[in-house]
């Protein structure tokens, strides 16, 4: 299946692009970008609750505009889906799940000292619904039981090799009505997604960000 850019998306991408331009998406010094002190969870239960952010390596927290546009996509409503965010940093997105009713969010990050904050947010909140581990996340998505999951979270750091590989055990734990967000510095085409049997539903762009709404493919989902 030949996929295009839906046009449809013009608004929502050109509004997520200036709020990505805001600086509490994180300041550039010199070559090295400076995240926020803290994002807050736009949505839901939750709705302007503060998560702080570290001043780690990599650590780009998603822009609000692009959060609201995907949660969007997704109808707000999120009750009794079981949800992973293998590549968690801040753990915004997964929060930002829970805020709207996620049963169960699997929460996981290797940083140490990013885990140790996620841990605190999900005590603050008193979000039960929250699991928080420190590990691989591809392991921990090959660890997941096949079709167990409606949305996985797959943000990886930019520059590593990980797209791939976590793409496909998500694929492999996604049931057939489900959704993959994924966020990344370019577009990922119908082409290359078809041999992990996934397909684009819904794409936007913000500045250097390209996200998507990834469906099994050969379904029609409705759900976004």
């Amino acid at each position: 299946m030949k996929y295009t850019v839906e046009k449809t998306e013009k608004s929502s991408s050109a509004t997520a692009e200036k709020s990505a331009k805001k600086p509490r998406s994180g300041k550039v010094v010199g070559r090295k970008t400076i995240p926020p002190g803290e994002v807050r969870i736009i949505g839901g239960l939750y709705k302007r609750s503060k998560l702080q952010v570290a001043n780690r390596p990599g650590l780009r927290p998603t822009p609000d505009r692009v959060r609201e546009t995907v949660f969007n996509w997704l109808g707000q409503d999120l009750s009794g889906w079981r949800c992973a965010d293998p590549f968690a940093g801040t753990g915004v997105l997964g929060f930002e799940a829970a805020s709207r009713g996620a049963a169960e969010v699997l929460i996981c990050e290797q940083d140490p000292i990013l885990v140790d904050k996620l841990k605190a947010s999900a005590s603050k909140l008193q979000a039960a619904m929250i699991r928080v581990e420190r590990g691989d996340g591809v392991a921990m998505l090959r660890r997941l039981s096949p079709a167990s999951m409606q949305l996985i979270f797959i943000d990886p750091p930019y520059e590593s090799a990980l797209f791939e590989s976590s793409l496909r055990a998500a694929s492999q734990a996604l049931n057939e009505t489900g959704f993959i967000y994924l966020e990344a510095p370019r577009v990922w085409l119908d082409e290359e997604l078809l041999d992990m049997g996934l397909q684009v539903h819904r794409f936007g762009k913000a500045g250097a960000v390209h996200f998507h709404l990834l469906s099994k493919a050969g379904t029609n989902s409705s759900g976004a």
